[in-house]
């Protein structure tokens, strides 16, 4: 596997559409399906070529009916084909979530392990682009709570790519939830080789003061948040899962267990969310490593609402980060 400081630099977007083409020359059994995605190319532009290179076989237009491509997803699975499903935005998995809760997590189960689902469904989510509470949602913790389901949310071009070819790869379903704040985001992205096991946190900025867990675009807003305060003498280790199910808890936990500091960054709501799950793994297992109460940054607990600086205000900034991090190390003094 080469290193992200060897590869190529593209976009988040171009990543996936790499990942994607890659996967559809290897294995002929891949094929995608979704609103919008062959002739419009994607609401976001990411399956942008494929159309014309793979042909209609391949690359399949749907009507807007979720619950029904989905669920046609998951009967191709089971014959032993791979689709990647696309859902325009991560709402609208909400009327698909009978096919995806009942039927997708848990076929390998009901069949006693003789029939795998190998899906993947891919969802744009998260807010800033004043699409209004609908369009909206940061929904990474509804899905990390079912069984059956593995959950993966890159917050680099690398991770994108390679984390997209792992699940394909993958014979279970696998949610793959890509942020809309960072399809322009630029980095590196390793070749058709590389992949990334899902499972294993990405150590982003080492520091011995308080770990930073932060999941997707967060991961950005933790990093901006841990250089405003590096010029302050704190240096924040950030803690990058990749994944929220399988959860990399060891890396968490041994994080932790050398700050004695801890904070987690989540773009969702705060009840019942990614944040207030990872807290509680943070304190089941690191309870006496911990100086001070972990904190949790999230957006406001209210629909997103569509005026700018009301939006803006109901998400997570970097100063909302560093204001966490100073309270917990206040806390511990």
């Amino acid at each position: 596997m080469s290193t992200e400081a060897a590869a190529v630099s593209t976009s988040y977007r171009e990543a996936l559409t790499q990942a994607m083409r890659e996967e559809l020359e290897r294995d002929p059994d891949v094929f995608l399906i979704g609103e919008d995605i062959g002739l419009f190319e994607g609401s976001f532009k990411v399956t942008r070529g494929l159309l014309g290179e793979f042909g209609p076989d391949r690359v399949i237009d749907t009507p807007i009916s979720e619950a029904g491509f989905v669920g046609l997803g998951i009967g191709a699975a089971m014959a032993g084909l791979r689709p990647v499903v696309e859902l325009m935005t991560v709402n609208f998995a909400i009327v698909a979530m009978d096919q995806i809760v009942n039927n997708a997590a848990k076929i390998r189960y009901m069949f006693g392990g003789q029939v795998s689902v190998p899906l993947v469904i891919r969802m744009p989510g998260g807010a800033g682009h004043q699409l209004g509470a609908q369009h909206s949602h940061s929904l990474e913790a509804w899905f990390t709570h079912v069984p059956g389901l593995k959950v993966a949310c890159p917050s680099t071009p690398y991770d994108a790519k390679a984390l997209l070819k792992t699940a394909i790869r993958d014979d279970d379903p696998v949610i793959f939830l890509e942020s809309e704040g960072l399809y322009a985001k630029k980095g590196p992205v390793g070749g058709p080789d590389d992949l990334v096991p899902f499972g294993q946190a990405a150590i982003r900025r080492t520091g011995q003061h308080c770990t930073v867990i932060a999941v997707s675009r967060m991961v950005w807003i933790a990093l901006d948040a841990a250089d405003t305060l590096a010029a302050e003498g704190i240096e924040c280790e950030v803690v990058d899962p990749r994944t929220t199910r399988p959860l990399d808890m060891d890396a968490i936990a041994d994080s932790v267990r050398r700050t004695n500091h801890c904070v987690v960054v989540d773009e969702g709501w705060p009840e019942c969310g990614l944040a207030s799950n990872i807290a509680t793994r943070v304190y089941e297992e690191c309870f006496d490593w911990l100086d001070a109460p972990v904190q949790r940054v999230n957006a406001a607990d209210v629909p997103i609402p569509y005026a700018r600086n009301l939006e803006q205000s109901a998400l997570p900034h970097a100063h909302d980060v560093a204001a966490a991090v100073r309270a917990t190390l206040a806390r511990g003094a």
